[in-house]
């Protein structure tokens, strides 16, 4: 019998609050959440794989039923590996709705039992996105309320804040 496990991927490139709001409200929903950090090199990711799951999982230290683990190559084979079907995917806008139900069709065309959830991050929070964290903190910007404190150490390191 299948735990009630959800996967959450991404580039995580950072990990922000948004994110992390996510993870702790599936963390209530399911038994078991496993953060899945996409190797992503095509995106030319400022930290990492191995920085990004360190990070991820220093900022999700105070849950105790989540996992963070790397992968690459298809989503769907990565969620089936962790003996689940379902899948958590972040929607911040009518863009991202757009995106993510195309993306869901195209799994459950690959695998009819796979099944995606969407979850809105709180309105404190939607407006956040790593790519608009990595920009400002380039600009040695203040990413403080956006991030948690070790991803905010991380890039003052890389931008030498």
């Amino acid at each position: 019998m299948r735990d009630k496990t959800v996967v959450y991927p991404g580039t995580f490139d950072p990990i922000h609050k948004g994110h992390v709001d996510l993870v702790e409200r599936a963390a209530v929903l399911f038994d078991r959440v496993v953060i899945g950090v996409a190797k992503s090199s095509s995106k030319k990711p400022l930290f990492t794989t191995e920085e990004r799951i360190t990070l991820t999982e220093q900022s999700l230290a105070h849950l105790d039923n989540i996992e963070v683990k790397g992968f690459s190559g298809l989503s769907t084979a990565f969620v089936a590996a962790q003996n689940a079907n379902t899948v958590l995917r972040g929607i911040r806008t009518a863009g991202d709705f757009e995106y993510e139900q195309q993306l869901a069709h195209m799994n459950r065309a690959m695998n009819p039992e796979f099944e995606s959830l969407f979850l809105t991050p709180s309105n404190t929070l939607s407006f956040i996105s790593s790519t608009l964290v990595r920009e400002i903190a380039s600009m040695q910007g203040d990413v403080s309320d956006f991030v948690t404190g070790p991803v905010l150490e991380a890039l003052n390191q890389k931008f030498g804040a």
